[in-house]
């Protein structure tokens, strides 16, 4: 099968749903406090709820440089099977957890298995698709965790058709057996493979921490490492506090403003990483920068769409921003890894990108906290319109600095 011409995408459709419930599964806790905290007392507080919340996001930044560097030297298809299958099975077992310490140590390990995944899988889809097809197939990929999370905000849906038990349980089932069909259907990259194995007469061990040191040795990556944290400060702002902003600046309930902020921005994000995939495929054969320039038309995008956001009170503006900015971040989403692949040989590719990663989730943390102090000020608009500054910073590094002189380096 993997010798076929449509495998490489096929690749994509299989890690499409993989994405789907990596989102899914990590946020369906978030809609499924008011279900849980008549079973679990230490709930009805929002200070442990938020610790629940965070745990997940420490682990996962912190062990996901660890995952990139397991990633570049052995089966990206393995880890792929096995930590879907371990968060699926963590997810199936909060529905049977009975305390606040319980539901925390889930938490934390679903954190470890989650975060293995992302490294492996785009440098996956980057073996899998050279040149023409890249940006466009990790376009596709990314809307998948897009609908995962709207499709998680569903848990809370279940959890009061059925219970909340029952909505871990059949949303960790479905994972398990998903994970089954990619132990049929996916195949690692024969080149991945040729270069991960160990010849049989080496004359010493080869350290897993040299990918390491080539990569933060390697100048362009310190401005690409830059470049994507500096824009996952709105980007996480925006899933963790758009809802809010979108109440306080139209003066309209949370529940209106939760589904209004969340259609706004998953749908722009969409069209945004498709468009971004298929503009980027196509300027890069025409010219190396083409990936830099797209990234940067999208990144550019979210600074006025910040602005707007920060300082509009009226519906059109807000809204308008709204679907300005997901646009804008996902012609940016789209090109972070084939930019990558540009300046980071393909042995090293999933250690770049768990340091990247990492360093967005920890990025995320940071200006969730801080914003939540600006909203207690009551200065939460200005908060966004500043990050648009901080982002027009990271735009003129990047277009300085990034000067490829091939599209796939080896």
């Amino acid at each position: 099968m993997k010798e076929k011409r449509y495998y490489p995408w096929l690749v994509v459709a299989l890690l499409w749903v993989v994405a789907l419930l990596n989102y899914m599964d990590r946020q369906m806790l978030s809609t499924m406090q008011e279900a849980m905290k008549a079973d679990i007392a230490e709930l009805n507080r929002a200070e442990a709820f938020g610790a629940l919340m965070a745990v997940f996001l420490w682990i996962y930044g912190i062990v996901s440089p660890f995952a990139g560097i397991v990633a570049d030297r052995v089966s990206r298809k393995w880890l792929v099977v096995g930590s879907l299958f371990v968060w699926s099975a963590v997810t199936f077992l909060m529905g049977y957890a009975e305390n606040f310490n319980q539901l925390y140590w889930l938490r934390a390990f679903m954190g470890i298995s989650e975060a293995l995944y992302i490294p492996s899988a785009l440098s996956l889809i980057a073996d899998w698709h050279e040149g023409k097809s890249r940006s466009l197939a990790i376009g596709v990929h990314m809307t998948g965790l897009y609908v995962g999370q709207a499709v998680g905000g569903f848990g809370a849906t279940l959890a009061a058709m059925l219970s909340w038990q029952s909505a871990f349980h059949w949303f960790g089932i479905v994972g398990i057996v998903y994970s089954l069909v990619l132990m049929l259907l996916l195949f690692e990259n024969s080149k991945h493979t040729m270069e991960t194995a160990i010849p049989q007469h080496t004359p010493r061990k080869v350290s897993v921490f040299q990918g390491l040191g080539v990569v933060l040795s390697t100048w362009a990556f310190w401005v690409i490492l830059f470049y994507f944290a500096v824009p996952s400060l709105p980007g996480w702002a925006t899933k963790n506090w758009l809802p809010t902003l979108f109440a306080e600046n139209l003066n309209i309930p949370m529940s209106s403003a939760g589904p209004l902020s969340t259609i706004t921005i998953a749908l722009s994000s969409f069209v945004g990483v498709l468009f971004g995939g298929w503009l980027s495929d196509r300027w890069v054969q025409r010219n190396l920068r083409g990936r830099v320039y797209t990234s940067a038309i999208g990144l550019g995008m979210t600074i006025p769409a910040l602005l707007l956001l920060g300082m509009g009170h009226s519906l059109f503006a807000v809204v308008g921003a709204g679907l300005l900015f997901g646009v804008g971040y996902g012609m940016f989403d789209a090109n972070n890894m084939p930019i990558l692949c540009q300046f980071i040989s393909a042995k090293y590719r999933a250690t770049a990108y768990g340091i990247m990663n990492m360093t967005g989730v920890f990025a995320g943390a940071l200006v969730t906290q801080v914003l939540g102090k600006w909203t207690d000020g009551g200065n939460l608009g200005l908060g966004f319109a500043l990050l648009g500054g901080i982002v027009a910073l990271a735009l003129v590094l990047q277009l300085s600095c990034l000067h490829p002189v091939t599209d796939n380096k080896q």
